[in-house]
């Protein structure tokens, strides 16, 4: 009996050789015939809100602004940060307060949101954040780069503290929610390097993201990183906490290196080339079905692959449209062809 779209996934990020290539996507997609194949799920006492300025804001009080043509991607809101000084972190950063929240309704209230069946499309999710990330959203990137050089001892001293709040919530995240994929995720490159050495990755992240990982791996789960950029020097300190699958595996890293030396060992979701000519509105129906059947017979042989094509623009935009239906239609058409 063929595996469903579920089991099909699950067989590819734990590291066996699916049926055919999946497809990481949430949500429905208008133009496919295939139901989804994956779901998050997340604690809503903790999803970005309304500020009392109309920026969206999230739980540590950072305000964010996105645009249509980012697909919604959000930003700080441009030259306002919280924190100027690290030495001034205590006064500043503040962590929800758990206290006053019901875990149990929380949970059966968010998972009956929850746009798919979690029998029917595997549930990736996590209480965890990252570090670096809200360390620069918290202070911009001059001011964060800078404090590790000039206060090493207080960024470390930050980190334990958001350590401390996401280990909390993971606990209860674990506990009451349906949980089939653990995510973490950091964006610790640019589209060229990463944004500090692997040397100061090892020094002053992978120890706590080894903590808040555990409760995964002593449970067994499958671990998938999201990380942009050139962030391949990173692979192997993600193998020593358990990760075994990332996403967007962008293609400014060497994505067939990467292929060959770890196999199923590390899943590459993505491998697609979001800024190039299938994402620009001279993209031809052509373009784009060659190079998605390019992604997948390069990358699908053997497992190891998830297909993720993504293509940004005004939602209404009509050769937006056009490139959606087209990766769609090819990916389709093309899912089984590694495995005939």
């Amino acid at each position: 009996m063929p595996l469903s779209v579920r089991e099909n996934f699950m067989r590819c990020v734990t590291g066996g050789e699916p049926e055919f290539v999946p497809r990481y996507y949430f949500g429905p997609d208008p133009y496919a015939t295939l139901p989804p194949q994956c779901t998050s799920v997340m604690c809503s006492a903790f999803g970005r809100k309304k500020s009392a300025r109309g920026y969206t804001q999230d739980m540590w009080g950072i305000e964010y602004i996105g645009t249509e043509d980012t697909g919604g991607q959000e930003l700080p809101v441009p030259g306002e940060f919280m924190l100027d000084d690290i030495r001034n972190w205590r006064d500043v950063v503040k962590a929800p307060d758990l206290s006053d929240i019901d875990w149990e309704k929380m949970a059966k209230k968010d998972i009956e949101s929850m746009p798919l069946n979690p029998a029917e499309a595997a549930v990736m999710g996590s209480g965890t954040g990252g570090y670096f990330m809200l360390h620069m959203n918290l202070m911009g990137f001059t001011n964060g780069l800078i404090s590790y050089y000039e206060e090493p001892d207080e960024v470390k001293a930050m980190y334990a503290y958001f350590h401390e709040f996401y280990s909390k919530v993971n606990e209860k995240f674990m506990e009451y929610y349906p949980v089939d994929i653990f995510t973490v995720g950091d964006d610790t490159a640019t589209a060229t390097n990463p944004f500090i050495s692997p040397e100061m990755y090892r020094e002053f992240i992978k120890p706590f993201v080894m903590e808040d990982t555990k409760i995964a791996r002593d449970r067994g789960l499958p671990i998938m990183m999201h990380n942009c950029g050139r962030c391949e020097d990173s692979i192997d300190d993600w193998i020593d906490f358990g990760v075994n699958s990332w996403n967007p595996a962008q293609v400014v890293n060497d994505l067939e290196g990467i292929k060959a030396k770890y196999g199923n060992k590390m899943v590459l979701i993505g491998c697609w080339d979001s800024h190039g000519p299938v994402a620009w509105d001279t993209c031809t129906e052509e373009l784009m079905r060659s190079e998605v059947k390019r992604v997948i017979d390069t990358f699908g042989k053997g497992g190891g692959f998830m297909f993720w094509g993504s293509t940004y623009g005004p939602p209404d935009h009509q050769p937006l449209i056009n490139r959606r239906k087209w990766m769609t239609s090819e990916y389709e058409a093309r899912r089984f062809d590694p495995y005939k």
